[in-house]
């Protein structure tokens, strides 16, 4: 993990986070069993992806693993070796001389600006198929904003009023909530973390560890991919910390990726 991504605010899910709530509903509202969504995927340590294909998954690049370090991923319940890992050819590591400053001033301006130009996509061979799992669909449309979405994760929890559990573990109970797309462009889909009596019901935004998390719509009666959790863009208040209302979460607009991902996938299995 890059510790001035996280420092910053600049990746959601880099130590296995869960879905950060509203502060007066009771959690046990918002947790969910596993079994509900059995194509999410757990990256090693923290972070996730989604079968999207029987040896498939896709995710935010900077969720990915690395290459070569035989690392294994875990899809409803079972380990899935990694055989290879292709990162979009947009996708930039920042460099750390951007965190160092944003800690020394306070501010993740620049931070913001850099991953707002970067294709944080990555797709995952696994080197044995899923076979008991159905895969997720990808969103092929460009009708996402204003949709209600809903986010599942793992990664750390707490409330918008006073943010994430100090300390707390970044992969906890499995956790979904609701918010609705604000707008997009041709990158990113975001949301906002909006308080009571504006948000949602089951309002809510991943938090620390759920990088990579989906953000999903029904479309024509089917579940969709339309999002991976990417960033945060904090309020001034709480500049370097996570899981405040008023906090804006952006989402790696997968239909913008459709072609990369399918070409992809093809040019591996004609090798």
């Amino acid at each position: 993990m890059n510790r001035w991504l996280f420092l910053a605010l600049a990746a959601l899910p880099f130590a296995a986070g869960a879905v950060v709530i509203r502060d007066d509903v009771d959690d046990a509202r918002y947790q969910i069993d596993a079994t509900e969504f059995p194509a999410l995927a757990d990256m090693p340590g923290e972070g996730h992806g989604v079968l999207i294909a029987p040896r498939w998954v896709v995710t935010a690049a900077h969720a990915a693993p690395m290459e070569g370090m035989g690392a294994t991923i875990t899809i409803d319940g079972k380990g899935y070796g990694v055989e290879r890992v292709f990162l979009h050819p947009g996708y930039r590591r920042m460099p750390e001389a951007l965190g160092m400053e944003a800690m020394a001033t306070g501010s993740a301006s620049k931070i913001h600006a850099f991953l707002a130009a970067s294709d944080d996509i990555a797709l995952i061979r696994l080197a044995t198929p899923v076979s008991d799992v159905q895969p997720l669909a990808l969103y092929r449309g460009s009708a996402e904003v204003t949709q209600i979405a809903t986010l599942i994760g793992k990664g750390a929890t707490g409330n918008g009023a006073t943010g994430l559990v100090p300390g707390g573990p970044h992969r906890t109970t499995l956790r979904r909530a609701y918010n609705a797309i604000t707008c997009g462009n041709t990158r990113y889909l975001w949301y906002r973390f909006d308080p009571p009596p504006q948000g949602l019901p089951l309002e809510g935004v991943l938090g620390n560890g759920d990088s990579g998390g989906p953000l999903l719509i029904e479309d024509q009666g089917v579940w969709k991919l339309v999002g991976l959790g990417s960033w945060i863009t904090a309020v001034s208040e709480h500049a370097l910390e996570a899981g405040y209302y008023g906090q804006v979460v952006y989402s790696v607009r997968v239909s913008r990726y459709i072609d990369w991902i399918e070409s992809t996938i093809d040019r591996d299995a004609s090798r």
